[in-house]
Order: C-alpha cells, then sequence, then structure tokens
C-alpha cells in the first residue's frame, strides 16, 4: 500500500509554476489570499457549532468562537485569514513531529514496534491493542504514537527539551513554550493512556517507565502555537522534507512521501476516509480544534477552530478545508 502512495504522492501531474501558465485548478499560488478570504467567509457559520474538549479539564475551557487558517508555500510565502493571533496546545498534531524525530533514529527499524495500517477503531481502542498483541495499527492513534515516544525517549537525553527545540527552530520562534497546565491536566486523567502502555509492556512492546514517557508525551500535546507557526513547523512534509525556516532537512523525500501516505490513510482516525473523501489531502487532527493538512510540493495549511464532531475533528476546520480543495480543485485521485 504505501508504494501504491507514494507513486500517488510524486504529484508530477499536479506540478505548479507560479510564474507560467499552470495552475492548481481555477486559481494561481499567488491568489491564495482572496482564496483564504473566501474560505473564512465559508466556514464562519461552521463556528462554533460541535462540542470543545472537555475530557480534558483545561481545554473546556477554550473560547469556541474562534477560526484560523494559514498556508505556508514551499517558497516561502504566509497567507492567512481569521483569528490568526490565537495560540492553542497542538494535541495529536505533535504525533507527526514524535514520527519524525523517530524516524530520524530508528529509520525501518521502527516499524518493528508500530504498524502502518488505518485502525478502524477509536483512537484510543484498548481492545485492537490487545487483540494485535501490543503493536498498535499506527503511530497516530493513542497507543501507536506513545510507543514511538517511548522509542524517541530511548535516544534523547532531554525528551520534552528536544521537542521544544524543534518546535521553536521549524515554527522559526525562540519563545514557543508548553501549556503546563494543560499538560498537567492530561497526566491527570492518563489512566487509559497509562493502560494502553502498561498492556504494551507486558507484550514487551515498551522500554522505559509508563509514567516517564507519558509525561514526555502529554508534553508534546500542550505545545503551544498559532496557525501560522504550526503551518511553518510542518512545512517540510509539502517540501519533500526540508525546512526552510530551520535549514534542516528532517527527513529524505522518500520518507516524506511515506510520512504523508500514513497522514492520508491515518491522520484523522476513524474519519479519514471521509476526510480523504471530502478534502483529498494528507492530514492530522487534535482535540484543540487544529488540523494540518498537506498538497505535497505546494504547501502546508493549518486550520484551527475548537468545536469538535463526535469524531473529535474540528467542524469548522474540515469545512474550510474541504473549501480550500474544492477551490484549487485538488484532490490526490
Amino acid at each position: 500500500m504505501l508504494r501504491a502512495f507514494e507513486a500517488l504522492f510524486s504529484f508530477r501531474e499536479y506540478a505548479v509554476d507560479c510564474n507560467k501558465s499552470r495552475k492548481v485548478g481555477k486559481r494561481a499560488l499567488h491568489d491564495f489570499q482572496a482564496l483564504l478570504n473566501q474560505v473564512e467567509q465559508h466556514s464562519r457559520p461552521f463556528v462554533g457549532k460541535g462540542k470543545v474538549a472537555d475530557y480534558i479539564p483545561a481545554l473546556a475551557e477554550v473560547n469556541p468562537l474562534q477560526f484560523a487558517i494559514a498556508v505556508v508555500t514551499t517558497d516561502g510565502q504566509i497567507y492567512t485569514a481569521g483569528n490568526c493571533e490565537s495560540r492553542f496546545t497542538i494535541q495529536s498534531v505533535s504525533k507527526v513531529m514524535t514520527l519524525t524525530l523517530a524516524l530520524q533514529r530508528y529509520e525501518e527499524a521502527l516499524w518493528r514496534r508500530v504498524g502502518k495500517e488505518p485502525s478502524g477503531t477509536a483512537f484510543n481502542s484498548l481492545t485492537q491493542l490487545e487483540f494485535e498483541k501490543g503493536i498498535p495499527r499506527n503511530p497516530f492513534i493513542n497507543a501507536g504514537a506513545i510507543v514511538t515516544c517511548d522509542a524517541l525517549y530511548s535516544r534523547l537525553s532531554a525528551p520534552i527539551h528536544s521537542m521544544l527545540e524543534a518546535f521553536r527552530a521549524q515554527s522559526d520562534n525562540p519563545r514557543v513554550i508548553i501549556d503546563k497546565k494543560v499538560a498537567n491536566s492530561e497526566y491527570e486523567h492518563r489512566h487509559r493512556n497509562a493502560a494502553m502502555a502498561h498492556l504494551m509492556k507486558s507484550f514487551g512492546n515498551f522500554d522505559n517507565q509508563v509514567d516517564d514517557v507519558l509525561k514526555a508525551y502529554f508534553h508534546y500535546c500542550a505545545i503551544e502555537l498559532n496557525v501560522v507557526e504550526l503551518a511553518k513547523a510542518y512545512s517540510y512534509l509539502s517540501n519533500a522534507g526540508y525546512c526552510q525556516f530551520s535549514n534542516q532537512q528532517l527527513l529524505t523525500a522518500r520518507q516524506t512521501k511515506q510520512l504523508n501516505s500514513l497522514l492520508f490513510t491515518s491522520g484523522l482516525y476513524d474519519a479519514a476516509g471521509d476526510f480523504a473523501y471530502r478534502v483529498g489531502m494528507p492530514g492530522k487532527s487534535g482535540v484543540s480544534g487544529t488540523i494540518i493538512a498537506v498538497v505535497p510540493g505546494k504547501f502546508t495549511v493549518a486550520v484551527y477552530s475548537p468545536g469538535l464532531d463526535k469524531v473529535g475533528n474540528s467542524v469548522a476546520g474540515i469545512e474550510a478545508l474541504a473549501k480550500l480543495s474544492e477551490m484549487i480543485e485538488f484532490n490526490a485521485f
């Protein structure tokens, strides 16, 4: 499956040169500001719909009437609309960086501990993990992210600081912080995640102390950014693994294609199929109401609006990305 998706995301048929007549659908890239203004206008009626995540008490305090979107192109152009100064914890979108840093250190050996298949069940399912003998289906469900964090924890002398520094460098903001209130709130309500970690440990697929790894995991989720910084931080996903803001080659071009393939099939949990149908981009969501999405070779987009649907994805965020995809006439297929 991965090989097929790599070919799909080679993206040659969607190549764009803004200096020529070739375009992504109806609009050339230099029209992005007008596009985003229309996307915001379309999405505003959906802002406030859904429910703000409240299983983490600190997240329940967020103002639900917020919307922001930012696009960062591969040539460094930035376009925004909405409340782009609003800051939020990135939650499960951090799992993409956890995987990136783990792939840097383990390469293909990482896949002995975590799979590459869509889960088909809830992101925090214990039954699937038991059935598959402690090997999580993919690195974006909770168990997969936690075991990836465990692998990373074994290779980093300062796991929390290393992740924070990665986001500071790639978002081009050395003042990025971790919201300790949110991290502590998540740790206090860690029991289901701890159960997953202990279950994996019982199958021999967990190396470090469970609480130590969970503290790092929750601190990763509590990194605080705005949509511009988030799109910058993940700009390497649209740029063959290269981050222009930190001047680093984070992944090889092949690894980046593979990661985007996994985002396409598994990035929005059990709503990944609907997201692929409506939006057609690799993406990753978080329960704070943020989503990143990627058009390989062209741009990374980040959207934020806290109201969540029943699956745990941003209602207005999904609408915004679906509208953007429609307007640029992009779909991977």
